[in-house]
């Protein structure tokens, strides 16, 4: 694993770099148009972030995994996010793609996306999006749909500088 550590002037004047993984067997063969994912670039580019990496792909857990990992090694992304793969159906295998990924979880970000969704359709209740770091980045996994992955990111947003910035090493104070 590569080790991406900078100093804390360095992380103030950096933009984060960010990748968009689409997790969909139709839209790995063409045969559907990565909406949500393209939708997710234009917010976080919006945000400030500056992207590394975007691809769609399979619902394959080895393939999910090796992707994700080499848009941290590879591309230097401190922020992936995945959309697609974390429902209920027998295809859908992200969350156990992240088992081979994540160092660590950060069952917080998962937990609130679920809690705002349940509040919009009570189909949240079936999500089993997650979170989690991988050396120095933050893995989010969001819904496949546009706009349930927008809303999930939307829930989240006012954070991710400040997780990103924690994982790296911040020692700013976490009180706002």
């Amino acid at each position: 694993m590569q080790n991406n550590h900078r100093t804390e002037q360095q992380i103030g004047k950096r933009r984060f770099l960010f990748a968009v993984i689409t997790m969909s067997d139709k839209g790995a063969r063409g045969e559907r148009e990565d909406t949500s994912g393209e939708a997710l670039k234009e917010l976080l580019i919006d945000q400030g972030f500056e992207l590394a990496h975007y691809s769609v792909i399979a619902d394959d857990i080895r393939h999910i995994a090796k992707t994700v990992i080499a848009a941290i090694e590879r591309d230097q992304a401190d922020l992936v996010v995945t959309t697609g793969g974390t429902g209920v159906s027998p295809r859908d295998v992200t969350p156990e793609a992240m088992d081979k990924v994540f160092d660590k979880d950060v069952p917080g970000i998962a937990e609130a996306m679920r809690a705002a969704s349940i509040k919009i359709t009570p189909r949240a209740v079936i999500s089993r999006s997650r979170a989690g770091i991988r050396g120095t980045s933050l893995i989010i996994n969001l819904p496949g749909s546009k706009k349930a992955a927008l809303e999930n990111i939307s829930i989240i947003l006012p954070a991710l500088n400040h997780a990103i910035e924690k994982i790296k090493g911040s020692t700013k104070d976490c009180a706002l």
